[in-house]
């Protein structure tokens, strides 16, 4: 079987989005803590960018090709530059080990969340639905916290204890479809992503109402999905 009978135009940009993920890991262990949130957000485009081509080109993956190489890329990117980046942003913590136990658990459930997504995705699955927390979520979470300025090891370590379980849930969580809330994310996510020396003085706000949207997101959207299934009446998935 020949690569062109099964890859397509939507992979090449799941590739990208493990390339930003593995350079978000070599800045993040080189201590350029800054530049990997950076790329780990750039990491997030190119996961979004590449479902909406496969939407776009109505791709037949019948092999399952795309869904597989997404999910290899999604644990590169968010899963292990998060835990990565986590583990150098707190190595002062004064709980010793405790930054590696949360680092190894991102991994851990991004690894669980993303497999059952593949299973799921193959037994049929409400479409405007996901099944526990998306795990591209997790990695905005934790690089627009850094970028706030307001990082705190502890509160970083609460925070992505919290998300990581919420990975493994069965809380719902909608699929976002709305072009203007995903205009919204990307224009946030490429001002706190623009160099240094253009942006210091502007990375905090834009930073900030990202971190903010992330969070009431997370916090949420469960909520009012359930209030939606009790007034829709019970369903069979």
């Amino acid at each position: 079987m020949r690569i062109k009978d099964y890859f397509s135009l939507p992979d090449l940009f799941s590739i990208f989005n493990a390339v930003f993920g593995f350079m978000a890991i070599i800045m993040a262990m080189d201590g350029y803590l800054i530049i990997s949130a950076q790329l780990i957000l750039i990491a997030v485009i190119f996961d979004s960018i590449d479902g909406w081509v496969a939407r776009k080109i109505n791709r037949d993956d019948k092999l399952g090709f795309g869904k597989n190489m997404d999910s290899l890329c999604d644990v590169i990117s968010f899963g292990v530059a998060p835990g990565i980046f986590l583990y150098s942003a707190t190595l002062s913590y004064d709980i010793r080990y405790i930054n590696i136990l949360v680092s190894l658990l991102i991994v851990i459930c991004g690894i669980l969340r993303l497999s059952r997504f593949n299973v799921i995705s193959q037994i049929g699955t409400p479409q405007d639905k996901f099944v526990g927390l998306p795990i591209p979520i997790t990695a905005v979470v934790l690089a627009s916290f850094y970028l706030t300025g307001m990082f705190r090891e502890d509160i970083a370590l609460l925070i992505m204890t919290i998300v990581s379980l919420l990975m493994i849930s069965t809380l719902e969580y909608p699929k976002i479809r709305s072009i203007k809330t995903a205009g919204l994310s990307l224009i946030l996510i490429l001002t706190v992503s623009l160099p240094q020396n253009i942006q210091i003085s502007l990375m905090n706000i834009p930073a900030m109402i990202l971190f903010i949207l992330t969070m009431t997101f997370i916090i949420f959207m469960p909520i009012l999905a359930l209030f939606t299934n009790l007034r829709s009446g019970p369903h069979v998935r």
